[in-house]
Order: C-alpha cells, then sequence, then structure tokens
C-alpha cells in the first residue's frame, strides 16, 4: 500500500489539492511539513467520508497564480522524500 495519494480538485472557488494518507495518525506532521512550502495559502485536516475513500484528508490551499499542477509535482516528490527518509529512521 502506498503511503499516499494526492489528487488535484477543482473547485468553482479555488483549485486544490486533496492528500489522503494512508496511516491517518501523521495528518499533523506532515501539515507541518508541507507548511514550508511559501505557495501554499493554508493547509486543513478535514474530516469526512466519500465514497471508497480515507475518512481524513489533507486539503491544501494554492496562493493566486500559483501553477497546480506544478505545486502537486512539488508536494509529491516532497512527500515521497519524507516516507523515504522515514523508512530509513
Amino acid at each position: 500500500m502506498l503511503p499516499f495519494r494526492s489528487e488535484i480538485r477543482n473547485s468553482p472557488t479555488q483549485p486544490t489539492i486533496k492528500i489522503f494518507l494512508s496511516d491517518e495518525s501523521l495528518d499533523a506532521r506532515i501539515k507541518k511539513h508541507l507548511e514550508h512550502f511559501k505557495e501554499i495559502e493554508d493547509i486543513e485536516i478535514c474530516d469526512g467520508i466519500a465514497r471508497n475513500r480515507a475518512c481524513e484528508s489533507i486539503t491544501v490551499f494554492l496562493k493566486e497564480d500559483v501553477d497546480i499542477n506544478k505545486m502537486k509535482t512539488s508536494i509529491d516528490s516532497s512527500l515521497w522524500w519524507y516516507f523515504e527518509e522515514d523508512l530509513v529512521d
């Protein structure tokens, strides 16, 4: 099982990136890890159940004029690095 997956969500008000972790106990640690991105406006940990999805997710709101596709790639790379380092420790 992969440690996470991310999706771009196109909302009428603001596109977001949703991150679903296989271990929801890491939500707060991952939120703190992502706070170093200057392109991120806000990060929320959301409760809720969608069809066949995790009960919790992390929603990343980007600042205006930020390329969401590039940010998703950057966030994914950063998270892969995070989990690789965590597995080594």
